[in-house]
């Protein structure tokens, strides 16, 4: 990710000096939805952040209805937060929106951010390359962190991958499988994507020229240099990526598997604080966690 020549903090950021820091307010988009629901779970849990807003679509049976009835968090106890498809309204008093959605209502959610000054934390997949341009120049204006995966582990493996593809070098061939729920939409997951760039830059080559994403009848031998993928959906799972370097006599394997959401919730909210002390920037989880 690339970063402002200058981010200056934001003087209402949670741990500056001066007076004492109250909690960051956090609006959620997509609140009835798998990640929305965990999230809002994990900012009512949370000691230093709480809900200013909950966005769903229009039409949602959920509009209306308090947040605490999409988070176990709440144990029933109400948040004062609707649930509402307006976006001036879900934002209002929000310093950041967290969003995993889907890419046209992340591009509209970003639009509302940038007239509202609103930070956003954005975990959509699938978005292409004008959406992600079009992300980029929203970032000249208000901060940003746009990451397909926000687990710790998933931002650690993104640099072991990446060395050991440098460090085994041409002659293994470089495989990324991926597993998810049956309700996915988008594939190769935003993920394996992730990781295929990882590869292809310990490669010296461009992710769109080596990436190899379909296979079927008839198609020769592997050719040489190429990086394949296999996207597989199906039941309730989380998600699992694998990243294979086939050798000659021997094969390595690096993995991770998701047993829940909670960590991509937790690391939303580590980047949510973070995005929080910048005014404006294109950033990824690198940056959160330090890792850049």
């Amino acid at each position: 990710m690339s970063r402002p020549s200058a981010a200056t903090p934001n003087a209402a950021a949670p741990g500056s000096e001066g007076a004492p820091a109250e909690r960051l307010a956090i609006a959620v988009a997509g609140a009835g939805g798998r990640m929305g629901r965990m999230v809002i779970d994990a900012v009512l849990g949370s000691s230093d952040c709480r809900l200013s807003g909950a966005l769903d679509v229009a039409g949602s049976p959920l509009l209306g209805q308090d947040a605490a009835a999409l988070a176990s968090a709440a144990a029933g106890k109400p948040t004062g937060v609707a649930v509402t498809a307006d976006l001036e309204q879900g934002l209002a008093g929000a310093q950041v929106l967290i969003d995993f959605t889907r890419p046209e209502g992340t591009m509209a959610h970003l639009a509302a951010c940038r007239a509202l000054g609103v930070r956003a934390v954005v975990g959509t997949t699938g978005l292409t390359p004008e959406q992600k341009a079009a992300i980029g120049a929203h970032a000249e204006h208000l901060a940003i962190v746009l990451a397909p995966n926000m687990s710790v582990a998933v931002n650690v493996m993104l640099r072991l991958v990446e060395s050991a593809a440098r460090l085994l070098g041409d002659a293994y061939d470089l495989e990324v499988t991926e597993i998810h729920h049956k309700h996915k939409v988008d594939a190769p997951s935003g993920t394996a994507l992730a990781l295929g760039e990882a590869l292809a830059r310990a490669r010296g080559v461009a992710l769109a020229e080596a990436g190899v994403f379909t296979r079927h009848g008839h198609t020769g031998a592997r050719r040489a240099g190429s990086i394949g993928f296999a996207a597989l959906r199906g039941g309730d799972i989380v998600g699992d990526h694998t990243v294979l370097y086939c050798g000659p006599g021997e094969r390595l394997e690096i993995t991770h598997r998701s047993a829940s959401r909670v960590n991509y919730a937790e690391g939303s909210l580590r980047a949510a604080r973070f995005v929080a002390g910048r005014s404006r920037g294109l950033f990824g989880m690198a940056d959160v966690l330090g890792l850049s």
